[in-house]
């Protein structure tokens, strides 16, 4: 199944910079396309954990973000959509100072709901996997 966005990568930037200023630093549109969206984060020192790898909750946040990003940029400037679930595979360990890539699959873009799969990847390699739930507020 495929959606088409309504907001290109600069329209969904704008969107960030005004809603989320405090992450908007931390997050880069890189494109939007039917059913899918690609935010990219360079982690910085904060994001680390002990041992130099990307901490757990650094990953989670960009997969949710990322996600959500990925659902404004099919439906609009719509900034009252909440994540209701989500579910996240932590398979390798990033690579310290490599940006972090999130790829972004929606599954569901429904009037109440929306699902997004997304895949995290550091330098060529899949580090985690996660999938979103998003609830979507009614039309006034």
């Amino acid at each position: 199944m495929s959606f088409e966005p309504v907001l290109s990568v600069a329209e969904v930037e704008d969107f960030l910079e005004r809603e989320f200023p405090q992450v908007a630093e931390d997050y880069f549109v890189e494109a939007v396309g039917p059913g899918s969206a690609r935010i990219r984060m360079k982690p910085g020192d904060r994001h680390l954990r002990p041992g130099g790898t990307i901490s757990g909750p650094t990953m989670f946040a960009l997969a949710d973000c990322a996600v959500y990003l990925a659902i404004i940029a099919h439906v609009g400037a719509e900034a009252l959509a909440v994540t209701t679930n989500a579910s996240i595979d932590f398979m390798r360990k990033p690579q310290a100072g490599v940006p972090l890539v999130a790829d972004v699959e929606l599954l569901k873009l429904g009037r109440g709901l929306a699902v997004g799969d997304v895949r995290l990847v550091s330098g060529e390699e899949l580090v985690a996997r996660a999938t979103l739930t998003y609830s979507r507020p009614p039309k006034a």
